[in-house]
């Protein structure tokens, strides 16, 4: 059983280019699976290739040595060398940017789980010389490839890709019991302190009770019992290693605006739920309206250009709207809500609306309606939720 994956083109049209193609993000998306697949794709246009596992033993052993010795294992391996885990390999940026700047041919696919010091690492010694790539986990439209697939199990159990190969629900929930448990126990216990896991177990739950509202960094370091610096550096741990993605604020400098404050929102929609311990379906749960905010939030990060941002805006007196999705600066707000009976644009976007002039119009996201308002001689565009995954407003002009 196999899906094909939306991003796998782009990195197949990169096999040309002699930059380095560097894959992030959270444990077990699919990297390995598609550097295997850029791999047989390579071989079947004739190229010679390697793959390396720095989670194996056998090929980490393989790169012990000296930087120069590794620098012409690496040379010797043929025309596209993928390694995988490669946060594991020390000097591995310095190592890529002498193999880059030696000339070779060669063509480097590096995958990682994020690590705290990639980015610092690929900025300093990659300057110019990689592209990155963040994977997710799946979309809804490509687990729709599976035979019978119901939309709706995505808010039970997200779209992490190993769930396709188990059959029961017990099954399913123990992958995502491993992934959270993987994660803790390889990621995070070497960065935090023995005595602190516990408190990051409870950050993690936390997080995931309140996703979609502000976090106080003053009343989480109360709630989990730990300093105001240690919860921060916590939190950005959770956001360096793509588990939970940080939402700021829309402020431009209003006075009632909020500008330092945060949401955040895990990664996956499954792994929440298992946080939780709650699979129930999305009609039964209290929290449906945030299951909905997420999936929506997701969507967009994945569809994100280079000229793109997103943020939330509320102010002091209680306006707010859910997200503002900012294009070339031009911002345009989005509310989602579960269900709708009518087209009636929600207050906030009224409100943001009448302060943001440059604003183009806005866009309502919820289960059922469909159409279009005006406000203000503005289009408000009412879409379901089922259609996020491919918003036109998101492509490049």
């Amino acid at each position: 059983m196999k899906i094909n994956r939306e991003i796998l083109n782009k990195l197949y049209k990169e096999l040309s280019k002699p930059y380095v193609s560097i894959l992030i993000g959270p444990r077990q998306v699919g990297k390995s699976f598609l550097l295997s697949e850029l791999k047989q794709m390579a071989e079947k246009i004739g190229l010679k290739t390697k793959l390396f596992n720095l989670e194996i033993p056998r090929d980490i052993n393989a790169f012990i040595g000296t930087d120069e010795n590794i620098i012409e294992m690496i040379l010797q391996c043929g025309d596209v060398v993928f390694i995988d885990e490669f946060h594991y390999l020390k000097n591995a940026t310095k190592i890529f940017k002498a193999i880059y700047d030696s000339n070779s041919k060669i063509k480097i696919y590096a995958s990682g789980s994020s690590s705290i010091d990639i980015h610092r690492h690929l900025k300093e010694s990659l300057a110019g010389r990689f592209r990155l790539t963040k994977i997710y986990p799946l979309y809804i439209k490509e687990l729709s490839q599976l035979k019978k697939y119901n939309k709706l199990d995505y808010f039970k159990m997200g779209g992490m890709p190993g769930l396709i190969h188990e059959e029961t629900f017990e099954d399913k929930v123990e992958l995502l019991n491993n992934i959270v448990q993987t994660y803790l126990l390889k990621d995070i216990k070497s960065l935090i302190k023995e005595e602190n896991i516990r408190a990051f177990n409870h950050l993690l739950f936390f997080i995931a009770q309140n996703q979609g509202s502000i976090i106080s960094i003053a009343n989480l370091a109360r709630e989990i019992r730990l300093s105001e610096p240690a919860v921060s550096h916590h939190l950005d741990l959770l956001a360096q290693t793509f588990v939970a993605f940080p939402l700021s604020s829309y402020s431009k400098n209003l006075a009632n605006e909020l500008k330092k404050a945060k949401k955040y929102y895990q990664f996956d929609i499954g792994i929440r739920n298992c946080l939780l311990n709650d699979f129930s379906d999305i009609e039964n749960r209290e929290d449906r309206g945030i299951i909905i905010e997420s999936f929506v939030f997701l969507s967009f990060i994945k569809q994100l250009k280079p000229n793109m941002d997103i943020k939330f805006w509320r102010t002091r007196q209680g306006d707010e709207v859910d997200f503002i999705l900012l294009k070339n600066r031009i911002p345009y707000p989005i509310e989602v809500k579960y269900k709708l009976n009518s087209k009636n644009i929600p207050d906030g976007i009224k409100k943001f609306l009448v302060k943001y002039k440059n604003a183009p119009g806005g866009m309502v996201i919820s289960k059922d309606l469909q159409g279009e308002m005006k406000f203000d001689n503005r289009t408000i565009k009412f879409i379901k939720w089922e259609h996020v995954e491919n918003i036109e407003y998101l492509k490049n002009e």
